[in-house]
């Protein structure tokens, strides 16, 4: 397997660990949004949030949790803006969660995309009924 993040966990790629527990491991991004940009891994493969094992959400999303509230007090910041990724434009195929330190008026706009409209009402409903109808009984 040619996984980096896997690789990092193994301590076969170096890394600035922040977090080390059972099941996650975080660390500086290499290429961070700003400074304290860590990144929250399984320690077990998984590539999307969707294949993660549900006894391991509640310890990996507990990681992120408390990362949401360390990172912004060890950088100063304001907040901090936590997002993940699956499959488009995932540049790492092994679940990761963003958390990036926020300050107010720190350029840093939206989502890193254009924003839209939903036409209408209308569509605005169908398209959570669709969800809904997605997620199943």
């Amino acid at each position: 397997m040619d996984c980096v993040f896997c690789a990092i966990r193994d301590g076969a790629i170096e890394a600035h660990v922040v977090v080390d527990r059972p099941e996650s491991l975080a660390f500086l991004d290499a290429r961070p949004v700003f400074p304290g940009h860590v990144l929250v891994i399984p320690k077990a493969h998984v590539v999307t949030l969707a294949d993660l094992p549900h006894d391991l959400l509640r310890p990996f999303f507990g990681a992120v949790q408390d990362l949401s509230r360390a990172v912004p007090e060890a950088m100063e910041g304001d907040g901090s803006f936590v997002a993940n990724n699956n499959v488009v434009s995932q540049s790492v195929p092994h679940l990761h969660v963003h958390v990036v330190p926020r300050k107010r008026k720190d350029g840093l706009r939206g989502f890193f995309w254009p924003r839209q409209k939903y036409e209408s009402e209308t569509a605005m409903a169908d398209t959570a009924a669709r969800i809904r109808a997605a997620l199943g009984p």
